[in-house]
């Protein structure tokens, strides 16, 4: 009897047990991260400036990106950063990874080289690489003088800029494909290699047919990863060019951080973030889709 009354109070005390840590678990969830998208949802419709009244607008701050051609070219900014941010590395960080997965004297060093620019922080790398472009005194117009190549206007100039930001991109997250499709192909099997070298397979063809479709699914993980951190950029354009010349390199997020904290436009900025957050949440969505087809063939 006793033992029934144990058994059947058991499961409820566990239970009570568990709220206690759950409880103040969940209410930091809400006060962390539902709360902040809750009061930005709020803000974005009401014309909120840092003094003065707070009117509610409704829907006025979503219609006016409709006709706001700043925030319309910097959407296309983003998009055509996203996309050569991602592709450059994919195909630097494949390349990369086969080049390492092969034996060669030295291979560890190398590697060790090669990931230390994923290592530093943004900010610190942005600092060194705007030293670099200056016109004058930067490092890289002297090499290029010094090989009988005119000098660069690297972020000085409008037609230059996206471009340039894209190279600090890839020499900075290169090294992050690297590692996640050089971890796909170690755990890749060696029959198909060695039935392929009896065939009289090149490498080109082995790599085209064997080693590709293999590590697909990883090549996918590293594009998901890689678009969502590039659609984020923030730090590296706003200390390298802040959003220059002009608005060359204006993306939505330095945009939304020159609406928000510097024309003090809280209303219409976080506006901006909701569609900037739902643009992410699609991309990313149809990324995984993309993926889960790739698993499943």
């Amino acid at each position: 009897m006793s033992a029934t009354v144990a058994m059947a109070s058991g499961p409820r005390a566990y239970g009570r047990r568990y709220w206690v840590f759950a409880v103040p678990a969940a209410l930091v969830v809400l006060l962390v991260i539902l709360f902040p998208w809750i009061f930005t949802i709020f803000m974005s419709v009401h014309d909120w400036k840092v003094s003065g009244d707070t009117p509610y607008v409704g829907f006025a701050n979503y219609a006016k990106m409709l006709h706001d051609q700043r925030f319309i070219g910097a959407v296309w900014r983003t998009l055509i950063f996203t996309a050569a941010s991602v592709i450059a590395p994919l195909v630097l960080g494949v390349w990369a990874a086969v080049c390492f997965s092969s034996n060669f004297r030295g291979r560890g060093l190398a590697r060790t080289l090669f990931v230390l620019p994923m290592m530093a922080t943004p900010v610190a790398i942005s600092l060194v690489w705007t030293m670099m472009f200056h016109p004058q005194l930067g490092v890289l117009n002297y090499l290029l003088t010094s090989i009988g190549l005119p000098p660069s206007t690297w972020v000085y100039d409008g037609s230059t800029v996206i471009p340039t930001l894209v190279m600090v991109e890839t020499w900075q997250w290169t090294p992050l494909v690297m590692l996640i499709v050089l971890g796909g192909i170690a755990s890749l099997p060696t029959d198909p290699y060695e039935a392929a070298v009896l065939d009289g397979a090149s490498a080109w063809q082995m790599f085209r047919h064997i080693t590709l479709p293999l590590v697909m699914p990883f090549i996918m993980v590293a594009a998901v990863i890689r678009i969502i951190d590039a659609l984020k950029t923030f730090d590296t354009i706003y200390v390298i060019t802040l959003g220059g010349p002009g608005s060359a390199s204006e993306t939505v997020n330095i945009l939304l951080y020159q609406t928000a904290f510097a024309y003090y436009d809280l209303g219409y900025g976080s506006a901006m973030v909701v569609v900037f957050f739902i643009l992410i949440l699609l991309i990313s969505m149809l990324l995984l889709r993309l993926r889960q087809r790739e698993d499943l063939r």
